[in-house]
Parts: structure tokens; sequence; C-alpha cells
């Protein structure tokens, strides 16, 4: 089907040809504006149209086989709705005498239905208990090897110290131990001297 059969096969809801034609004109037009300017234009049941970019790539010339370089580009796409895709494949019957793509029920666009969210829910609130396990586990283990090298750190500066006085106060002792004989062996000589000077 080719523009101007479109037009003749929607001549009559139209009320004329004309008509028919200046509806699909408009129709076509207001597309593709909105496509190259870059926004996405969605019709429930029928399917989306929107702008995709392609990088630059190398591609090769079917005729000779040679290798070309293909310049970064956009392109415009068709992606076709769940109705439409239902009506091609034959999972839905088309109607005879009432409009193909017609906009869905009340109901249909607020979310999947009832089984599908609940389980949808269930995966979510799986992951996120998942990821709750997991950042507890990390803290922990983390307060763990904070705890361990705090106390590695007390241990060492109460050792120091401790060591530090341990020797500190081992030869305070051994010197007084020695001043003392040194004393009293000066006593003894004092003694002898006057019993010396007496007799």
């Amino acid at each position: 089907m080719n523009k101007a059969q479109l037009v003749e096969a929607i001549a009559d809801k139209m009320g004329g040809r004309q008509q028919a034609a200046d509806a699909v004109d408009a129709v076509l037009d207001a597309v593709v504006r909105a496509v190259v300017a870059g926004d996405r234009v969605s019709v429930t049941g029928f399917g989306s149209f929107e702008k995709v970019d392609r990088p630059a790539r190398y591609a090769r010339n079917p005729q000779t086989g040679e290798r070309v370089r293909v310049k970064k580009t956009s392109v415009p796409r068709f992606r076709a709705g769940q109705g439409f895709k239902d009506l091609v494949s034959g999972s839905k019957k088309l109607p005879k005498n009432d409009i193909a793509v017609k906009k869905a029920p009340k109901g249909s666009l607020s979310g999947p239905p009832a089984v599908i969210a609940k389980a949808a829910g269930k995966k979510a609130a799986t992951k996120k208990a998942t990821g709750a396990a997991k950042k507890t586990a990390a803290k922990k283990t983390t307060a763990a090897k904070t705890t361990a090298a705090a106390k590695k750190t007390a241990a060492k500066k109460t050792a120091a110290p401790a060591a530090k006085t341990a020797a500190k106060k081992a030869p305070a002792k051994k010197a007084t131990a020695k001043k003392a004989p040194a004393k009293k062996s000066s006593a003894r000589k004092t003694t002898a001297k006057k019993t010396a000077s007496l007799a």
C-alpha cells in the first residue's frame, strides 16, 4: 500500500479524498518533525518512532569487497507496539467492523498485572535485602578490623612505657645497691682511723 492507496482507504471515514489526504500529510509531518527534533513519538498499540545515533564504523562494499569507512549518523527507528505484533502474529484476530489499533482500555496503562507486580516486588525486596546484608557484613568486618588494630596499638603503647619504666627502675636499684657497700666501707675506714688516733 502506497500513500495514495492509504488516502483512498480512509477517504470514506474522513468525509472525502481531500480531507483524508490532508489528515495523512498532517500526521506524517508531525511524526517526522518530532523524530528529527529527537523526540519519541509513541502511539499505544501501534508502535513508536524514535531517532537513533549510530557511531562511525567500517563496512564492506558488496560489489568490490573493499573496506569502507562509514561516518557517524542518525537514523529513524520504528518499533511495533504489542497490539500490532499480536495482530500480525495471529495471536489476536483483526476486527472486521472496528478499528484495529484502539486506545488502550482503562487500567491497562496503570501497570503490569497483579501477579507480575507481586513477582517484581519480591525480586526487588530480595535484591534490597541482599544488598543490605552485604553492607552490614562489610561494616562488621571493617569494625572488627578497626577494633583489632586499636587493641594492638593500645597494647603496644602500654607495653612500651611499662618496658621503659622497668628498664629505668632496674638500674636504679643496682646503683643503690652498689653505693650502699661503698658507704659502709667508708664508715669502717673512719672508725679505723678514730681507733688508731685514740691508741
